[in-house]
């Protein structure tokens, strides 16, 4: 595609999305919602949007902080490791001093020290990757969702205990949060005595893996784990069903979309794959499930109650102690949150004492049930 009609859409995108997501003319605490507006993981983004939309409307609708309004200015990086840098600097040239994101690891990665040497609160749904903030010493970057060093040994854990299969191939999409999450899992799976014969990245973006497939069959493997997110992991599924090769396949919560089933087709039945915890049935979460329903929303995806928390405890914080990042930021690493996640805080690093992983059963009428 032309490099500057593509860059024309793109603000065409960012600017038609900024203007859906203002929560008023006179907004006095803006919120930066970073990550996909455009590219294959739109879906990721809306589902990051739809939170955070849900919590900013909330907190409108009692009064807002303080006496003040917020407004969510959308801020498109595609999910790009490229654009994170691009989108961070135009957060900080608008003067946002908090963000909801960004919503994909190689770009949350690739933008968080400029966050952080600016002084800018970035608490992320959905970016899992440990490079993140494993040795980093970011003060003003956090999560509510957890690692992958937390969903990998959930997925290794029932495919070692459930599963049982005597040849495993992992694959991965050569990413930052592809590679890790099948790093994490193949290291685990040898650990349980469980035969990984095959570890081999992909190109995301390809529309053929035939090839991979044929590698596949010949290894003899009985089960395929596969890092990274649903374009990918729908076209394998569906490839694979296509040549015959009748093994069960397993992602992490990047496949979890129902975008996955227009890929793969009747294939995708009994997909398996890593989220975080149904938040969404806990009875003390009706008034927001709730929420979600009146904007016909769905509280129950991937990411829609992480981002609410992730907006949650940036707004009770300005609440607490201020508009004032660094005092946000000093806030949030000593509070405790009662969240739609339950009771959340933060080690030094700015990751979740804990999270809860469980593994699911993704359905080919684009439901999900809990795997057993």
């Amino acid at each position: 595609m032309n490099t500057s009609f593509r860059m024309k859409a793109v603000v065409a995108a960012m600017g038609a999305a900024g203007a859906l997501f203002m929560s008023g003319a006179h907004a006095q605490i803006k919120i930066a919602l970073v990550g996909p507006a455009t590219g294959p993981v739109t879906q990721y983004g809306d589902m990051v949007k739809e939170g955070a939309t849900t919590a900013v409307e909330m907190v409108n609708a009692a009064g807002g902080i303080n006496g003040k309004k917020v407004e969510l200015v959308v801020v498109d990086d595609a999910c790009e490791p490229k654009q994170g840098p691009v989108a961070a600097n135009r957060v900080i040239n608008d003067k946002i001093h908090y963000v909801v994101g960004p919503v994909c690891s190689g770009a949350t990665i690739a933008a968080a020290p400029i966050y952080n040497n600016e002084g800018v609160v970035v608490v992320t749904p959905s970016a899992t990757s440990p490079a993140l903030t494993e040795g980093k010493n970011f003060h003003f970057i956090f999560r509510t969702i957890g690692r992958d060093d937390q969903q990998g040994p959930a997925a290794a854990k029932f495919i070692a205990e459930k599963i049982k299969p005597k040849k495993v191939a992992v694959l991965h999409d050569k990413q930052s949060y592809g590679q890790g999450i099948a790093a994490s899992v193949r290291d685990d799976l040898k650990k349980a005595g469980i035969n990984v014969a095959l570890f081999e990245g992909i190109n995301a973006g390809d529309s053929d893996y035939s090839a991979v497939i044929t590698k596949l069959k010949s290894a003899g493997v009985d089960f395929v784990y596969y890092g990274g997110y649903h374009p990918e992991m729908g076209l394998l599924l569906r490839q694979a069903g296509e040549q015959g090769l009748k093994v069960k396949m397993m992602g992490p919560e990047g496949v979890g979309n129902p975008e996955v089933n227009a890929i793969a087709g009747p294939a995708v039945e009994g997909m398996l794959l890593t989220l975080p915890a149904d938040f969404s049935a806990n009875p003390k979460n009706a008034a927001v499930v709730k929420a979600f329903k009146d904007k016909k929303r769905d509280a129950a995806g991937a990411f829609q109650l992480t981002s609410y928390a992730a907006a949650q405890v940036i707004l009770d914080s300005i609440k607490a102690v201020g508009d004032d990042p660094a005092k946000v930021a000093e806030h949030l690493h000593k509070a405790t949150f009662e969240t739609p996640l339950g009771a959340i805080s933060w080690n030094k690093n700015g990751d979740l004492k804990s999270f809860d992983f469980q593994v699911f059963e993704w359905h080919k009428d684009g439901t999900k049930t809990v795997a057993k």
